[in-house]
């Protein structure tokens, strides 16, 4: 079971970013592209659209290990298991009109799917640290051990 206050944690750090890059693997190596997360409350889960003929739906398909980046105020790697989603009710859910500009299609055509991440872990770097932030490289550039001046905390979400 995750807990909450990491739940919590995870959805005050990504909560105003709109744009996520989302990685998949494939048999040359990773792939990074941009990805609008849905507007919905996190709870352990991302979700975004996209359609069946594109590269990740296949890639996913095959390896649904996925990593799933954030950059706003602070800076989030998540790391997950991706699932293809294609519930109608789902999707009129998460659907909003700007989808139907930017997909030039509706939540119910047969192509439109969801991709849903369950989150099994996330790495993230506070970003108005300055001090923190400036002890940690400087330690990194002379060879010290950085410690004391970690910027970065990791959340282990278990499903």
């Amino acid at each position: 079971m995750m807990k909450q206050e990491d739940i919590e944690t995870l959805r005050e750090l990504i909560k105003d970013v709109d744009t996520a890059m989302l990685t998949t693997a494939t048999e040359d190596g990773l792939v990074s592209r941009p990805m609008k997360t849905q507007e919905v409350e996190f709870d352990g889960d991302l979700w975004f659209f996209t359609k069946k003929e594109t590269n990740k739906y296949d890639e996913i398909l095959h390896n649904q290990d996925v990593n799933v980046a954030y950059a706003g105020k602070s800076y989030v790697s998540v790391r997950g298991r991706a699932e293809i989603i294609e519930d109608l009710d789902k999707k009129k859910e998460l659907w909003s009109k700007v989808y139907d500009e930017i997909m030039q299609t509706s939540y119910d055509d047969p192509n439109v799917i969801l991709i849903k991440v369950k989150v099994e872990a996330a790495e993230y770097w506070e970003g108005g640290n300055f001090i923190k932030k400036a002890a940690y490289y400087y330690k990194r550039m002379i060879g010290q051990s950085t410690e004391s001046s970690d910027i970065n905390k990791t959340i282990e979400l278990d499903h």
